[in-house]
């Protein structure tokens, strides 16, 4: 797949780039998109959820009435579940909701997420960007100048700035992820894929692993 390559300003720099059919121009697998998609969420949860169960209400262990004669039904301890302020039967525990994936497999749901990007036409290469200083309204006029202001943006940089990131972390659509990092998730989560030049080597060396 040829793409231009694209000036800051959103002008067309007159040359192209080729971008891989073996990542961006295979046959999708969504299963395998399923389950990456879902071990990244799941390993965001801090699984610190706790309810106390009847064994850990503190609470007067007397027998709360006889056990006949009253027409109501047996009844042994406040702390039962049945009573207001008694214990929840088999309530949440603290637990690790994270699990194990292939690298393969993960590698394979990368780059269908990659594929389907390129499909949609929703990949724009950027000639490499940096920052002298960091500015939000400088990021902005550059979402501008692609036409992507309204849309949920992914820049992916070949390496670490310190100034572009400070420059869109304000934006509440835009998101900037070195190649190294990427992910399911935030490959499907944006609208469109903005990839610095030197970001599209990066990715091929990254996925020949």
């Amino acid at each position: 797949m040829e793409l231009s390559i694209i000036k800051h300003n959103g002008e067309d720099t007159g040359r192209t780039i080729s971008l891989s059919d073996d990542i961006f121009g295979i046959t999708p697998n969504d299963h395998a998109i399923y389950l990456d998609v879902k071990q990244y969420m799941a390993n965001r949860r801090q699984g610190t959820h706790k309810a106390k169960e009847r064994a850990e209400i503190a609470g007067s262990t007397k027998k709360i009435k006889k056990q006949k004669g009253t027409g109501g039904a047996r009844a042994g301890s406040l702390k039962s579940p049945i009573f207001r302020g008694g214990g929840r039967v088999f309530g949440p525990r603290p637990r690790d909701y994270s699990f194990k994936l292939n690298k393969k497999l993960k590698q394979l749901a990368r780059k269908s997420a990659l594929t389907y990007k390129a499909k949609e036409n929703n990949v724009v290469i950027l000639e490499d960007l940096s920052f002298d200083s960091p500015k939000t309204k400088n990021y902005l006029n550059l979402l501008s100048s692609l036409s992507l202001s309204e849309k949920k943006t992914l820049l992916l940089l070949p390496e670490a700035d310190k100034n572009v990131v400070l420059s869109s972390r304000n934006i509440p659509k835009a998101r900037v992820m070195l190649v190294n990092d990427i992910n399911t998730y935030e490959l499907l989560h944006a609208d469109n894929l903005v990839l610095c030049e030197g970001a599209v080597s990066k990715l091929e060396t990254l996925f020949s692993k």
